[in-house]
């Protein structure tokens, strides 16, 4: 029975060498630089430094955009107060009367068709004419003289 004893005490002590070889080893491999954990601690400190980096870039960024932000706000503001002051302005002003109607031309001699040009210019036509002294405040009373057309030497 001792014997059996001895013998199973070797076998849990060989067991126990064996695990501690294998988890020696898993742990080499996981804190060595080359491809375990510390691999990837290191490339996560160098993105950490990174964020860090343009985290600084863009906070400085945005407080120059919000300078100039609040400067163009300051003068928008400055500008709205002057339009208010104008628009305040121009209650004061007396209204003005409006302006006449612009008179109506007097009656239009009729367009003569297409072929009214050609013709006339074929054949002298006698046309009206005004009347030099008539009175234009009142055109529908007007007297009318007849004269001729004259053409410029066609047939």
């Amino acid at each position: 029975m001792e014997y059996l004893s001895d013998l199973l005490l070797t076998a849990a002590s060989i067991g126990a060498a064996t695990y501690c070889v294998i988890l020696s080893r898993r742990l080499k491999a996981l804190g060595s630089l080359e491809g375990g954990m510390g691999s990837a601690i290191a490339v996560l400190s160098a993105q950490v430094d990174d964020l860090a980096r343009s985290l600084r870039s863009a906070q400085e960024a945005t407080g120059r955009a919000g300078g100039r932000l609040d400067g163009q706000t300051a003068r928008a503001e400055a500008v709205a107060r002057k339009l208010e002051l104008l628009v305040a302005s121009m209650h004061d002003l007396p209204e003005e009367a409006p302006a006449p109607a612009p008179r109506a031309p007097g009656p239009r001699p009729p367009t003569p068709w297409p072929g009214e040009t050609l013709r006339r210019s074929i054949h002298p036509v006698e046309t009206l004419a005004e009347d030099p002294a008539g009175d234009p405040a009142e055109p529908p009373q007007r007297a009318r003289v007849l004269r001729r057309r004259q053409t410029s030497g066609a047939l």
